[in-house]
C-alpha cells in the first residue's frame, strides 16, 4: 500500500493545503485518511484535500512526499483521476 501526498502549495479558505492520493484504489486511501482521522468530507473525487498542518501527520503516517504534477501522473497511470464534472460526486474541497 502506497499512498502519496503533494506538498502544501494550494491556497483555499484562508490557508493552504496538500492532496493525499492512492496509486491502487480508493478503499487504501480511505483508509489511510481514517487512521489519520482526516474526515471523509474532506475527500473530493479522486483525492483527500490535507491542510498544511497535517502534512507532516501524513508523512509520519508512511506517505510519500510527491510533486503536484506526480500526483497527476500517479492518478492517471492507476486509473483513478476523476476531472470535475465526471459525475462521480464531490464531497467536499478547499
Amino acid at each position: 500500500m502506497t499512498i502519496y501526498v503533494d506538498p502544501p502549495a494550494w491556497p483555499g479558505h484562508g490557508r493552504m493545503w496538500s492532496h493525499l492520493v492512492s496509486d491502487a484504489s480508493y478503499d487504501e486511501l480511505h483508509l489511510f485518511a481514517e487512521a489519520l482521522s482526516v474526515p471523509r468530507r474532506a475527500f473530493e473525487r479522486d483525492h483527500y484535500d490535507l491542510p498544511a498542518h497535517r502534512y507532516a501527520d501524513a508523512v509520519a503516517a508512511g506517505a510519500v512526499e510527491v510533486s503536484s504534477r506526480e500526483v497527476v501522473r500517479l492518478l492517471w497511470g492507476a486509473g483513478l483521476r476523476r476531472r470535475k464534472g465526471s459525475g462521480s460526486g464531490t464531497t467536499g474541497s478547499p
